[in-house]
Parts: structure tokens; C-alpha cells; sequence
């Protein structure tokens, strides 16, 4: 199909796209948690390598650090007591690499977590699963913490990046929820605590990598995960 009558075949969408995430709710969480004690924060990549440091880094991304803080200090204040931080630390010859630039590596300061995070009073509680993929339940350290704790029966999600890790984390818990009849269990992502990076078609081809709509990506994997029954919400309060 021709870029112009895709566009115009695809305008109603669009809109319809646009209308809906400034409809987006908010959540209450006070209101939601009736058992704080089986509800989990997870929150994925928000590292250095991501935030601020490397070729991967996005100042979108470092954007939703500030809410992502306040979304962890709202749900320990009201007695949530897993946090659990899913981080890329690669191997130097990650075969992932074929595919990103290089980002991340063991023992580099990339891989660290986002100091305003670890600078939280609590920060000491904080699970950090070291993974080698873009889908934090293939990671050793996820599967054995989930096996531990099969009674968390929330999950809020929040990090980086919308259409990469964060999807793949949300879809999985949800598609394994609906396989498993588990009626109980919700998945939950915060539209402000997630984004994703920007890379403009003229840039990306200087490069001679693939360019990335940041802003349409966004709104097209959010919609995508509320389509699957992913809660997705504007913000937490």
C-alpha cells in the first residue's frame, strides 16, 4: 500500500488512538491494593546505560525516572513490600548485540541501577535480577523469584522500553495469567512511568540502522498491551 493511502486508510485510528490515551485513567492505588503484601513494583532497565550513559541512553527514558520514584515511594508507603528491578547486564559478546548497539555489560557502569532509585531509604529491599534478553521471565534470578513468591497477585510495571522490555515482561505475565485461568492476577503499567527511545528516519540512515518513531511506538504498544488485558493507566496516585 502506498504510504499516503495507508495514512489516510489509518487517520481514524489514529485519532481514535490519540483520544484514547488522553482519556487514560488514573489509579488509585490505595484504593486497588487490598492486599498490599501480594502486590509487586517491577521495574525494568531503569539503569545508567538506559537514563543517562552510553549509546543506548535516552533522555526520554531518564524523563520517567522522577514519576517511577514517586509510583515506588507511593507503593511502600502503603505496605507493598516486593520490589523487583529486572536490569540488562550482557555478556561482552552478547548475541542480543547483533541487533543493539552494545549497552549494558557486566561490571560496566551502564549496568547500574538509576542512582536516584538507589538513593530511596528502602532501596536495601530492592530484588535486582541481572538479565541477558529483552524479556526480563527468561532470566534465571526471574523465574527462581517468581517460583518463590506465586502469591503476588499484582504487578505494576514500569521502566523502559515500552515496545522492547516492558511489553515483553507485561505480555508474559498476562499471557500466562489467561493460560493458567489465574482470574485474580492484574498487570499493571502506568503510562507516565514508561517510554521508549527516538531515533528520526534521517538519523537512523546515516547510521545504517533501523529508525524508530518514538512517540507512535509509545502509544501504539501501550494500546497494544491494554487490547491484551494489561491495565494500562495515565498514573498511579
Amino acid at each position: 500500500m502506498e504510504p499516503r493511502a495507508l495514512l489516510e486508510q489509518s487517520q481514524p485510528f489514529l485519532d481514535y488512538l490519540a483520544g484514547w490515551q488522553a482519556g487514560l485513567p488514573a489509579l488509585d492505588l490505595a484504593a486497588e491494593l487490598k492486599e498490599p503484601q501480594r502486590a509487586a513494583v517491577v521495574v525494568v532497565d531503569l539503569t545508567r546505560g538506559f537514563c543517562t550513559d552510553g549509546p543506548l541512553s535516552s533522555p526520554r527514558v531518564q524523563a520517567v525516572v522522577a514519576p517511577t520514584v514517586r509510583l515506588v515511594e507511593r507503593a511502600h508507603a502503603l505496605g507493598v513490600p516486593h520490589f523487583v528491578l529486572p536490569q540488562d547486564t550482557h555478556e561482552p559478546d552478547a548475541v542480543e548485540f547483533g541487533s543493539f548497539a552494545p549497552h549494558c555489560v557486566r561490571g560496566t557502569p551502564e549496568s547500574v541501577t538509576a542512582p536516584e532509585l538507589t538513593a530511596l531509604p528502602f532501596a536495601s529491599q530492592f530484588t535486582v535480577i541481572t538479565k541477558n534478553s529483552i524479556n526480563s521471565t527468561l532470566a534465571p534470578g526471574w523465574q527462581a523469584w517468581r517460583a518463590q513468591h506465586a502469591d503476588v497477585r499484582t504487578f505494576v510495571v514500569a521502566g523502559d522500553c515500552t515496545d522492547f522490555c516492558v511489553y515483553q515482561l507485561a505480555m508474559a505475565l498476562r499471557v500466562s495469567a489467561n493460560s493458567n485461568q489465574e482470574r485474580d492476577l492484574r498487570v499493571i503499567v502506568p503510562a507516565d512511568c514508561v517510554d521508549t527511545y527516538d531515533l528520526p528516519v534521517d538519523a537512523a540512515r546515516s547510521l545504517g540502522i533501523l529508525p524508530h518513531a518514538g512517540d507512535l511506538l509509545h502509544l501504539i504498544f501501550l494500546y497494544h498491551m491494554a487490547l491484551n488485558g494489561v491495565e494500562v493507566v495515565a498514573h498511579v496516585k
